[in-house]
């Protein structure tokens, strides 16, 4: 039984809003860091148009971004598991990805 109690004492009650639900479309992703945290900007870049805008920006700590990091591994090893090996586009990326400070690949 005091497993179970254990248990109850470490679940957390998530509370998703109706307009969060919905999520939003990015199809890229721009990484920077500082010595305390990460951010990542979601971008939706258009064909054909020249502004790029973020649709959502999420700051995490360094010990946050390492447990994403292994979190998106396993999913992404349980996708391919399930519906074949994910296909990388050998389209350029068309424009440079440095904006003045720390870069990182997404």
């Amino acid at each position: 039984m005091k497993k179970k109690e254990n248990q109850e004492e470490h679940q957390i009650n998530i509370e998703l809003p109706e307009d969060i639900a919905e999520g939003v479309y990015a199809n890229l992703a721009m990484i920077a860091h500082s010595n305390s945290e990460f951010v990542l900007d979601f971008i939706r870049l258009m064909p054909g148009i020249p502004k790029a805008k973020v649709k959502a920006r999420v700051i995490l700590t360094p010990e946050h971004a390492q447990r994403l990091l292994h979190a998106l591994e396993d999913n992404i090893r349980k996708y391919e598991e399930t519906f074949g090996e994910i296909r990388q586009s050998s389209e350029p990326v068309p424009f440079p990805m440095n904006f003045g400070g720390p870069i990182g690949e997404a």
